[in-house]
């Protein structure tokens, strides 16, 4: 099963879930004028690594209720995301009692959707960098460019967590990114 299907199958049970949640929360609200906010909760797994201290090779994985697959959640309660590395080159998601091991490739391919997903959502990120953010930097990456027929560049920089990030910049941001560069 590729990782289409296997999200597919996730999106396909959390949606069946969440029906019969909405459902019960509905016959329940008819009695009591309440309604169920049926919203998921993300949680992650203390076994979790940084990316900054990636697990030594000998390292055996720890094991930890929370990395075991979850039972479905009641009626009433949101699924619960549940995010587990179990060995260095995968990582299994858990969600509505479902688990998914992903491969390296399967989670490029993850964030990959992921980006393209949040990068059109009305919310956009926020303007400043939280204190406190944890981040993967790559030092020295490697990148491409293209000039466009309007002066626009684009700027592609292979970061190694996220892959390939694509940046364009009009001919004014390029003077300015170079000053901010050269800048003592």
């Amino acid at each position: 099963m590729n990782l289409q299907d296997q999200l597919g199958a996730l999106e396909s049970s959390l949606d069946t879930l969440l029906q019969t949640a909405t459902a019960s929360a509905r016959s329940a609200a008819g009695s009591s004028d309440e309604s169920t906010d049926a919203s998921t909760e993300v949680v992650s797994s203390p076994d979790r690594v940084s990316p900054d201290e990636p697990p030594a090779l000998g390292d055996a994985p720890q094991s930890d209720d929370s990395a075991a697959p979850a039972e479905p959640p009641g009626l009433n309660e949101p699924p619960t995301l549940v995010v587990s590395r179990p060995e260095r080159d995968a990582v299994e998601m858990t969600i509505a009692g479902k688990t998914v091991k992903l491969s390296p490739e399967g989670v490029s391919e993850l964030i990959e959707e992921l980006s393209n997903v949040r990068a059109s959502m009305s919310v956009d990120q926020p303007a400043g960098i939280a204190p406190g953010w944890r981040f993967a930097a790559t030092k020295n990456p490697v990148m491409a460019t293209q000039k466009h027929a309007n002066g626009d560049r684009l700027l592609l920089m292979r970061h190694a967590g996220h892959g390939w990030v694509p940046f364009t910049f009009s001919p004014n941001m390029v003077i300015e990114l170079y000053a901010m560069l050269t800048k003592k």
